[in-house]
C-alpha cells in the first residue's frame, strides 16, 4: 500500500476504483462506496439508511421521500458490475426499528430481485439492531471470512472491516475545499463509507478515527464525482 498520496490540487492517482490491503487480502474500492472482495465474489456495502426520509417525515422534518429508491438503485448498479455470489450489508440498512416497515412494495421488489441467486447478509447496526425477518437473506451479529471480520461497529481490531462511523475527508482541489465520503484503512483494517443516499458524515481528522488507526498514518480513498482519489489522510482538513 503506497505510504504517501499528494492531496487532490496535485493531481493523485485518480480512477473509477482502487485496491486496498487488509490484513493481506486485497480488495477493489468502488466509486459508488462498495468494497469487492473478488476471490471470494463477495460485494459489501455499510450504511445504507433506508427510509430515512420517512423516519424524518414522522418528526415534522419533510425530506423528499425518494432516498430508499436512489439508494437501491445506486446498489443495484453496483452489484450488476461486479455480479457478486453474497453481498454483505455491513449495518444500518434501515434507518430504525420500523424502518423496513415503511417499505414500499417496489421497494421490496426491488430487494428481492437484487438477492437472485446470491447469498445475502444483513449485519446488525445500531439503528437496526433487531432485523427484519422477512426481506430474505439471513441477519447476523458479524461475519468472519479468512482473517478478514465484517462487523457494523469499528473496534481497531485487526482484519475488521467495519461501518457506522460515515468517514468523509475535506480536501483541497482547483484552489477550493470540498467534503467527500471516503473509505480509511491503514493495510490492518478499513471503515467504509455511508452508502445511503442521505447519509452524513464525520472527518476522519475527528477523535474516532485516532482511536481505531491510533496514528494518522492511515489512507483515505476519496469519493470524487467521476474518480477515487487515494490520498494521506495527514493531508486532510
Amino acid at each position: 500500500m503506497t505510504a504517501y498520496a499528494p492531496p487532490l490540487h496535485h493531481e493523485p492517482r485518480a480512477a473509477r476504483s482502487a485496491t486496498v490491503d487488509v490484513a493481506g487480502v486485497t480488495l477493489v474500492a468502488d466509486l459508488s462506496g462498495a468494497l469487492f472482495w473478488e476471490q471470494e465474489s463477495l460485494l459489501v456495502v455499510s450504511d445504507l439508511h433506508l427510509e430515512k426520509g420517512s423516519s424524518f417525515a414522522t418528526r415534522g422534518v419533510l425530506l423528499p421521500p425518494y432516498d430508499t429508491v436512489a439508494t437501491l438503485g445506486r446498489l443495484a448498479a453496483v452489484i450488476a458490475r461486479h455480479d457478486p455470489r453474497m453481498v454483505i450489508a455491513l449495518g444500518d440498512s434501515f434507518h430504525d426499528r420500523d424502518a423496513h416497515g415503511r417499505l414500499s412494495a417496489p421497494d421490496r421488489d426491488a430487494i428481492a430481485a437484487l438477492q437472485v441467486r446470491r447469498d445475502w447478509i444483513w449485519i446488525a447496526g445500531n439503528h437496526d439492531p433487531a432485523l427484519p425477518s422477512d426481506l430474505g437473506g439471513i441477519a447476523a451479529d458479524e461475519v468472519a471470512i479468512g482473517p478478514i471480520v465484517f462487523r457494523h461497529e469499528p473496534t481497531g481490531a485487526a482484519g475488521e472491516i467495519a461501518g457506522h462511523l460515515h468517514p468523509k475527508a475535506r480536501v483541497s482541489t482547483r484552489g477550493r475545499s470540498m467534503e467527500r465520503r471516503c473509505f480509511a484503512c491503514d493495510g490492518e483494517r478499513a471503515v467504509m463509507p455511508a452508502f445511503g443516499a442521505y447519509t452524513g458524515g464525520l472527518s476522519i481528522r475527528d477523535a474516532a478515527f485516532a482511536k481505531i488507526f491510533q496514528t494518522a498514518g492511515f489512507m483515505a480513498h476519496v469519493l470524487g464525482d467521476a474518480s477515487l482519489h487515494t490520498i494521506a489522510a495527514s493531508r486532510c482538513y
